[in-house]
């Protein structure tokens, strides 16, 4: 505890006497200051004892002593030192009447007791009370390493709620909760998720107080909630907030400190640790492609618990400025990829945090602009990631395209269900949902409901539009003329299968009228219809150009 009036009254070598403000005397004392001006407020700061003799004071003077005690309390002044038997023989009364109209604590101070040593037992009791809290601290410091040492990030949140009797919380990259203590803070951890984004926003390191809700044990009490950002990137990956009851103290202090610099030498072991996995799951993902799942299984070994051997699914992500994005980084000097305003990394985040609150295992592959992932086919993280690109998408403006080289935007393809002999195929069947996500505008496909629905919805590509113009013009260009109607003719054969009379039946033509039009055709084509890649790609420019 800092020094206080109190304190300083029960010093047996100081010889103090009360003589207003008894029932203030609790008040801390931040220093002992001399001034024999008739006017020192503006060299105190607050929270002084000034020590007087009233040489330039006309201490009898009841007005005057008002005007000046009242200024020294408005000041933060928390006591007055007077000494007596140097221009008064007592405290004047006029002073004393002031002091307590004021509630300002009035001391009166012997002859026989230099104020130099009041200045020093404020400076000793001042040091002493440093000197426990520095010891408070390294003492803290020890316990707290040495939770977790044994006990993880659990352990050490355990040991700073018990030192700053409160409670204590830890975020993971995507602001959920990941452990507390005691128990009972989980709820109250919770409700500040929009508080530990907000913080996210911020470089590292950053910190905020948030305040005013409710301990649930003691619903009475409002805590008080320190929040700091873990990690020594740009961007913190993950986030501790602190709730006691009232302001930290020193030692507290101290042990909030030592506590944030555990947790961020914890984190950027798992951050190292994290890249190896990284590698890890590279290589793995390559003998799968390879045909080699055998070799995927043994490098793996139990780090993917039955993500190999149930079926899953193949996600392969794609996002246009991630190649630039990364580039710039590393230039910048920046080793950790930020995910604000990256969709790849917010997928990542959204996949690996599903995974981690369901149980399951995930393997995660970044690939420069694209991102792989493998996950179990059912379950919570390929929900994740559907319902991310379903926001997302519902999101977006109506008139922004995907198509349109966005570069902030995100295209997602999935694979169909498969086993790891197949993950080859599944990475293909993952590409082509891809390729008509962006084909399409948006943001997910889903291969299965390509391949379950009509080739026709891919033919809405202005790239095919263009095809089937150009191959069409120039039957069109016939028809324009009235020669006849070779457009027309050529679907109603193309629909009959080559069938002559069923064609001009529907046509309302004679059967060798059609044959004299199909000819024509050939010729303005300068293609047999006999070649079936040409009847192919006639049937599909009419597709193509067909009106919806």
């Amino acid at each position: 505890m800092p020094p206080t009036l109190a304190s300083l009254v029960h010093h047996s070598a100081l010889k103090l006497t009360v003589r207003a403000g008894e029932d203030r005397l609790d008040v801390p004392v931040r220093w002992a200051h001399v001034s024999e001006l008739a006017d020192p407020v503006p060299y105190m700061e607050g929270g002084e004892l000034l020590l007087i003799t009233a040489l330039k004071l006309d201490a009898e003077d009841p007005e005057a002593m008002h005007r000046y005690v009242k200024r020294l309390a408005d000041a933060g002044v928390v006591g007055l030192g007077f000494a007596v038997g140097v221009n008064y023989d007592d405290v004047p009364e006029a002073l004393v009447t002031a002091a307590r109209q004021e509630g300002l604590p009035l001391l009166e101070v012997p002859r026989r007791t230099p104020f130099l040593a009041i200045s020093k037992a404020v400076s000793a009791a001042i040091a002493a009370d440093q000197y426990r809290a520095v010891t408070a601290g390294f003492a803290a410091q020890r316990e707290l390493t040495r939770r977790t040492l044994a006990d993880g990030p659990e352990g050490l949140l355990a040991a700073l709620a018990a030192q700053v009797d409160g409670w204590a919380a830890l975020y993971d990259a995507s602001g959920a909760v990941v452990a507390t203590a005691p128990e009972w803070a989980g709820r109250r951890a919770a409700r500040l998720t929009a508080d530990v984004q907000r913080l996210r926003e911020r470089p590292a390191p950053a910190s905020s107080v948030v305040g005013g809700a409710q301990n649930p044990e003691h619903p009475e009490n409002a805590d008080r909630v320190e929040l700091h950002s873990l990690g020594t990137s740009r961007r913190p990956r993950s986030a501790l907030a602190v709730g006691t009851a009232a302001a930290l103290g020193t030692a507290e202090r101290y042990a909030v400190h030592s506590a944030i610099a555990l947790l961020t030498l914890t984190t950027e072991r798992s951050r190292s640790l994290h890249e190896a996995g990284l590698r890890i799951d590279a290589a793995v993902l390559r003998m799968l492609l390879a045909g080699e799942p055998d070799h995927a299984r043994t490098v793996a070994g139990d780090l993917y618990g039955g993500l190999l051997d149930a079926p899953f699914r193949m996600i392969v992500a794609e996002s246009p400025a991630a190649r630039n994005r990364a580039a710039a980084q590393t230039a910048a000097g920046d080793a950790a990829p930020e995910t604000g305003g990256d969709p790849l990394g917010a997928l990542v985040e959204v996949v690996e945090s599903a995974a981690a609150r369901a149980g399951e295992a995930v393997l995660v592959v970044p690939e420069g602009e694209r991102l792989v992932v493998l996950a179990t086919d059912g379950g919570a993280a390929v929900a994740a990631c559907v319902e991310h690109a379903s926001a997302l998408e519902a999101a977006r403006p109506a008139s922004e395209s995907l198509a349109g080289g966005d570069e902030e935007s995100l295209v997602v393809g999935l694979s169909a269900p498969s086993g790891p002999i197949a993950a080859s195929a599944a990475y293909k069947q993952a590409q082509q949902a891809l390729s008509v996500a962006r084909r399409r505008g948006r943001v997910c496909v889903e291969h299965e409901h390509v391949a379950a629905g009509s080739v026709l919805p891919l033919l809405a590509d202005d790239a095919v539009r263009a095809f089937a113009d150009g191959l069409l013009r120039a039957l069109r260009d016939h028809d324009a003329t009235g020669r006849g109607d070779l457009v027309a003719s050529v679907r109603a054969w193309l629909s009959r299968h080559g069938q002559w009379d069923a064609a001009a039946a529907d046509l309302g033509v004679h059967r060798h009228t059609l044959r004299y039009r199909m000819r024509r055709v050939e010729e303005i084509l300068g293609r047999s219809l006999d070649d079936p890649d040409v009847r192919m790609e006639l049937w599909l420019a009419l597709k193509a150009t067909a009106p919806d």
